[in-house]
């Protein structure tokens, strides 16, 4: 079916009437899932991906027509699943128009978290012919009882955003549902929509069944080309500060493009950099421009009158995150800000398609980056964009907790065979490798919550029946499931309490409550560690159920001071592109005045690292003695690396004092001379960069610190183990924290190669410490390490400088003083003359 002739009258008519054609790869896409092909569509922004995957399900029911009355139980027909609610309530929308157009038999329906109890009730009553949803529905859905009844007449899931869909635990969990439905509808075909990837065989390959021994993957439609997007970086002869992340000194000429501009949406990282961006934008709003926030803490109802507004084009800019960042159709929208780096060529390219969404016209970007830095970085993602390069993360391995997760919602739904259910199981691409070991031991986790835990009774929720299948112990189980299903977990914030000692060195009770701050960044320490925090230097005693200790600090500089980084760290391909165009001066061309002088002035000053190479500059200060690396790994390696090196350091007898991380440096201080130890080689750089850095200093780092007792209770949560909702009340974060902690301290004693200790292990290996990166990084400068001494500080060093003891206090105007003074003479030093 590749001419528009062979399409039902209807279409034709239809795209008639708008003076549209249809497209070839919409038409191709419907010939080949005609044909029983399971299939991927990448298409860029604007090419009429979401038409081409309902097209074969349109085209279907039109065929079918409308079910006569009494003919019985009729299930969906057509499951939409997005990755985000507004994604799914924006597809309704914009379905519902060509439906009512051609007079189409078909009622779509939205099921998503908002979703009023007493629709999604009826809808498993009264199921319609497309219902949109969301992982967490599918996966609530496939847990009752009726799901064979509810699913047996599916004939396509669509999959949009895929890409962004996999790669997380959201994606695991999604991958078994897709297992269960292949079982439940063996004629359904899967329909995979991307507009940005790296490797499409990751996603061809996770939209099929995977059979052991075989290579298995859908069909392939790929459309190249598309207007080029119009990208630029602010080019501003405000000074660019050389660090910080809030890009307060391009906030004039970010107004004025929006004032030159229809809609423009302006994208940033994490939520508080949207607060203060809206704040900063609404402060000098002269011409009382309408100017909206959206981000995911937000009321949901402020939310929907927020896209409303967008849809009736009554807004001229929505500052957000990446709640807005995939796929939303809004033509309107003519310019797209991204203030700050974007961290990955992908995101930026997945963010630059919300503006003019339409294949044939450009997008329209302009990049503000927050330092001189980041400006690199713009140019990098920048290059990539136009070289049409993608970044997205792999597939993965699927995670162990989501697994147990899923067993026990399959036994809710129904009694299960476990031969049965690991073959199903296995077909799911991130759990093809999965071994009958590893599968035996979740089951036995999920029916006693393994060796240590199986003498309680509350943990036993599925048994074996004489038959041989297991089913759940009891319909309260089954409840508890429904009101706790997911992977997503709020990083939660405790609160800082200074507390007093008595003679004996306890801790007393009560004392001020300082502040909140998040959790991750009390993962890292480890008691006695200092930190700044509400303009004090405080010493961190540990955590006591969900507050964090701490007691007068009395060092002169706080050992761990800040972390500088959004939430996203830099990309592995964007990391190398700056690492690449610092080591090619030729290429500094393209970079503005501001940021040429710096690099110019580091060359004459130190150097430039090559681009396997990693630098490593000494220099005192003060009373200290500081050492910079310019690994260009991203902030979690970073905060690893410098965990490591300072127990390195320790032991080596040089004193570190502290450290603080960027996504493009770490600097580490100490009270002895590091350039001359490093120049007499004790210790050799050779030495203290060993990979075997990643063998016992890491596990004695692990056992100090609070990393894995939190990323426990992240696994406790996500596998069921422990429960933060219950019919009619919900835990707080301190119930569940004092949960966690005692039945990780039992595990750890009793049981420490528990299936749950071995996902929280592989957890933080691959999210919160990047070890896999850092450990790339190890093996790259083997032998390629240079050590500069310096008399001073170098330009390059300047910006991972000023983020020592950078902390944003209320009323920050002070703050913004020290910072400056601090900056003015850290500048005047790098500037001086030798």
């Amino acid at each position: 079916m590749d001419s528009p002739d062979t399409l039902p009258a209807p279409f034709r008519q239809w795209f008639e009437k708008k003076g549209w054609q249809p497209r070839p790869h919409q038409l191709g896409l419907l010939s080949r899932v005609g044909a029983g092909e399971d299939m991927l569509l990448i298409a860029p922004t604007g090419a009429g991906k979401t038409l081409a995957g309902f097209l074969p399900s349109l085209v279907s029911l039109s065929q079918r027509g409308r079910i006569p009355p009494g003919s019985g139980f009729a299930g969906i027909h057509t499951l939409y699943i997005s990755p985000l609610k507004a994604l799914a309530v924006d597809i309704e929308r914009n379905l519902t128009g060509p439906v009512t157009e051609m007079a189409l038999p078909i009622r779509i329906e939205n099921r998503t978290g908002d979703t009023p109890q007493g629709k999604r009730q009826r809808q498993r009553v009264n199921p319609p012919d497309i219902l949109l949803t969301t992982p967490e529905q599918l996966a609530l859905l496939l847990a009752n009882g009726e799901a064979e009844r509810f699913f047996k007449d599916l004939r396509f899931v669509i999959f949009d955003e895929l890409h962004s869909l996999v790669t997380s635990k959201r994606g695991h969990l999604l991958s078994l549902g897709l297992a269960r439905l292949r079982r439940l509808a063996p004629d359904m075909r899967a329909i995979g929509l991307s507009a940005t990837v790296a490797d499409p065989m990751d996603l061809q390959r996770w939209l099929v069944g995977q059979v052991e021994g075989a290579s298995r993957h859908a069909g392939l439609v790929k459309i190249e080309g598309g207007a080029r997007p119009e990208i630029s970086i602010l080019h501003t002869e405000t000074r660019v500060p050389w660090a910080g992340h809030r890009a307060e000194y391009a906030m004039g000429e970010v107004y004025e493009a929006l004032k030159r501009h229809r809609t423009t949406l302006l994208f940033v990282n994490t939520r508080s950099q949207a607060e203060r961006l809206f704040q900063a934008l609404w402060t000098i709003n002269d011409d009382n421009l309408p100017i909206a926030l959206h981000h995911g803490s937000l009321d949901v109802g402020q939310r929907r009158k927020v896209e409303a507004a967008m849809a009736e084009n009554r807004l001229r800019a929505v500052v957000a995150t990446s709640t807005l960042d995939l796929g939303i159709d809004w033509g309107d929208v003519d310019l797209v800000i991204h203030v700050g780096a974007p961290k990955g060529a992908s995101r930026l390219a997945q963010r630059i398609g919300r503006a003019n969404h339409r294949m044939d016209e450009p997008s329209r970007a302009i990049l503000v980056p927050a330092n001189r830095f980041e400006v690199m970085e713009c140019q990098a993602a920048l290059d990539a964009n136009y070289l049409g390069a993608q970044d997205t993360p792999p597939v993965g391995r699927g995670a162990l907790d989501v697994l147990a997760q899923h067993v026990l919602g399959m036994a809710c739904a129904a009694s299960f065979d476990p031969l049965e259910l690991y073959d199903e199981i296995t077909s799911a691409s991130p759990y093809a490798g999965l071994d009958w070991e590893t599968f035996e031991r979740i089951i036995d986790f999920v029916a006693t919550g393994g060796y240590a835990l199986r003498v309680y009774e509350r943990y036993a929720r599925i048994r074996k029946t004489e038959d041989g299948l297991w089913r759940v112990s009891n319909p309260k189980v089954a409840q508890q499931y429904r009101l706790n299903i997911g992977t997503i977990i709020e990083s939660p914030v405790l609160n800082v309490r200074l507390v007093s000692k008595n003679a004996r060195g306890r801790l007393g009770r009560g004392g001020m409550s300082l502040g909140k701050v998040e959790e991750f960044f009390l993962e890292m320490l480890s008691p006695g560690d200092t930190f700044l925090f509400s303009g004090k230097v405080v010493r961190f005693e540990g955590i006591r159920e969900s507050e964090c200790l701490v007691s007068q600090g009395y060092a002169l500089d706080p050992k761990v001071p800040s972390y500088a980084g959004g939430k996203f760290p830099l990309s592995t391909y964007l990391a190398a592109q700056v690492r690449r165009m610092l080591a090619n001066p030729s290429g500094h061309d393209a970079l503005p005045d501001q940021v040429r002088d710096w690099l110019a002035l580091q060359q004459d000053l130190s150097m430039l690292p090559a681009e396997d190479e990693l630098l490593i500059e000494s220099f005192p200060r003060g009373n200290r003695f500081f050492m910079v690396a310019y690994a260009f790994e991203g902030r979690l390696a970073h905060q690893t690396l410098g965990m490591l090196l300072t127990r390195r350091l320790d032991r080596a007898g040089l004193r570190p004092m502290g450290f603080v991380a960027t996504d493009y440096s770490l600097a580490i201080w100490a009270t002895e001379d590091l350039g001359l130890a490093f120049t007499r080689e004790r210790p050799s750089l050779e030495d203290l960069f060993d990979e075997d850095m990643l063998g016992d200093d890491l596990e004695a780092w692990l056992d100090e610190s609070y990393l894995l007792k939190r990323t426990f209770r992240n696994c406790a949560i996500i596998s069921g183990l422990i429960e933060p909702r219950h019919p009619g009340r919900e835990k707080t974060g301190r119930q569940m924290t004092v949960s966690s902690d005692l039945i990780y301290d039992v595990l750890r004693s009793h049981e420490p190669d528990h299936i749950l200790l071995r996902a929280t292990r592989e957890d933080a290996a691959t999210g919160l410490l990047d070890i896999g990166r850092l450990g790339d990084m190890l093996r790259r400068i083997k032998r390629h390490i240079t050590h500069r001494p310096l008399d001073r500080v170098s330009p390059l060093a300047v910006p991972v400088m000023l983020e020592i003891g950078r902390e944003a206090v209320p009323g920050g105007g002070q703050d913004l003083l020290l910072a400056e003074a601090a900056e003015d003479d850290l500048l005047t030093q790098a500037m001086a003359e030798g």
